[in-house]
């Protein structure tokens, strides 16, 4: 499991309609619902950003894609230098159980996307895996960008 240090971040919130608050998401430039799920995602992207150092331009959130007949969405995408996949990052409420059925949801999305990087968070753990020869491995920290 890796220790994530989240960095401080003055997180834009509004209350449009009765109980459905919304915050700003910096790199889709728009506001979106505040659940649980997007609480983790907005805050992963600011340790991304801000402690990772990894480039705003090259993370994609919430993009669909083509499983078999399926349309799905993966949460982060980071891109590596030349625009290929490098990372795909499954976030997930801070009450859920990252267990082998988010494992799972991920790997199939990478059998869609295949990148070298494999991360699942929920807030709280966070556990990654690179790509290797025959199977993913586990890692103890996320990569520097320019790795």
């Amino acid at each position: 499991m890796i220790k994530i240090y989240y960095p401080t971040y003055p997180f834009k919130l509004r209350e449009p309609e009765k109980n459905k608050e919304e915050i700003w998401d910096e790199l889709r430039k728009q506001w979106v619902r505040l659940t649980p799920e997007e609480w983790v995602r907005q805050n992963f992207i600011q340790y991304l950003l801000l402690v990772k150092s990894y480039p705003a331009s090259y993370i994609a959130v919430e993009r669909r894609i083509k499983l078999g007949e399926l349309n799905k969405r993966f949460d982060l995408m980071v891109f590596d230098h030349a625009a290929q996949p490098w990372m795909l990052i499954e976030c997930k409420a801070m009450n859920e159980r990252l267990d082998s059925k988010v494992l799972w949801q991920v790997l199939r999305y990478n059998m869609a996307i295949p990148v070298k990087y494999i991360v699942v968070t929920n807030g709280e753990e966070c556990h990654a895996f690179v790509r290797g020869l025959t199977d993913f491995d586990d890692i103890a920290a996320l990569p520097a960008y320019n790795e």
